[in-house]
């Protein structure tokens, strides 16, 4: 798992490798990966857009972005996390994703990033 905090938000990340629903000998390796976002600050905040960078081990690399996550801008008040899961496909067996989140302070409706930390996407047979 890997771990940010910007600005009072705590981004959390773990990945799992989805072997059931990868295809390696058409180039296709899914992923899923689960997000904690904690609100350590003293405000409630909003999730607006999201923004992600996404490399694949063959130096193809993409971006996605759009409105709030698993489609929701979810509100976290001080001292609560919001969880989501889903997924992202490759076309190696390893790569990356990091990203931000556009969140709203919602004391003063001003907007800030928060960094979502680079974490890998690796099968596990790679790793041996």
């Amino acid at each position: 798992m890997v771990t940010a905090i910007t600005d009072g938000v705590k981004v959390s990340v773990e990945t799992i490798y989805q072997p059931e629903y990868s295809n390696p000998a058409n180039e296709h390796f899914m992923f899923a990966y689960r997000v904690e976002i904690s609100n350590l600050s003293d405000y409630a905040v909003q999730l607006m857009r999201r923004q992600w960078s996404i490399f694949d081990s063959n130096s193809s690399r993409r971006e996605v972005e759009g409105e709030g996550v698993v489609g929701i801008q979810p509100i976290i008040h001080p001292g609560e996390t919001h969880v989501y899961v889903s997924g992202c496909n490759l076309k190696t067996d390893i790569g990356s994703m990091e990203g931000k989140y556009l969140m709203k302070r919602l004391t003063d409706d001003a907007d800030f990033d928060v960094d979502i930390p680079k974490f890998l996407l690796i099968a596990p047979y790679k790793l041996n």
